[in-house]
């Protein structure tokens, strides 16, 4: 098992969390981000800013069992599908059940803004995403 971060929009604590818990359990954290980002990682993979760069370069790491942290939910839709794990930077994990639920939601709403009509960005990161976070990882950890 491995943890693989989606580096490229990925919170600070969020990171430090998954190198902490790394380190903590002897699991090796690779990053994946596009080369305007400075990561500091042992495992740290560069990719170009072209779309969707980063994100087949994580499909292409990301084995059964493995544990990806995302906030897109269509990456997330193609690792459930590997057999992945994938946990969202909030502490949420996608799950199968519920994922094509997402990826509607994901389209009307992408539809709703061409036409013209404005979304809400997401909430402020709180100190309780931080620690729903860090329990969450820890326990798929501890799960294998």
């Amino acid at each position: 098992m491995k943890v693989i971060v989606d580096a490229d929009a990925c919170p600070k604590a969020v990171l430090q969390t998954c190198l902490d818990l790394g380190r903590k359990h002897n699991i090796q954290v690779w990053t994946v981000a596009s080369f305007n980002h400075n990561i500091k990682s042992d495992h740290h993979i560069m990719v170009g800013s072209d779309s969707q760069e980063a994100d087949i370069k994580i499909t292409n790491l990301a084995e059964k069992g493995d544990i990806v942290v995302t906030q897109d939910w269509g990456l997330a839709a193609m690792l459930v599908g590997k057999q992945a794990r994938c946990l969202s930077p909030g502490g949420k994990e996608y799950r199968p059940e519920y994922i094509d639920f997402l990826l509607e939601e994901r389209e009307l709403k992408a539809k709703y803004r061409r036409s013209g009509g404005r979304t809400k960005g997401p909430k402020k990161r709180t100190g309780k995403n931080d620690t729903d976070f860090l329990i969450e990882l820890e326990k798929m950890i501890i799960q294998g």
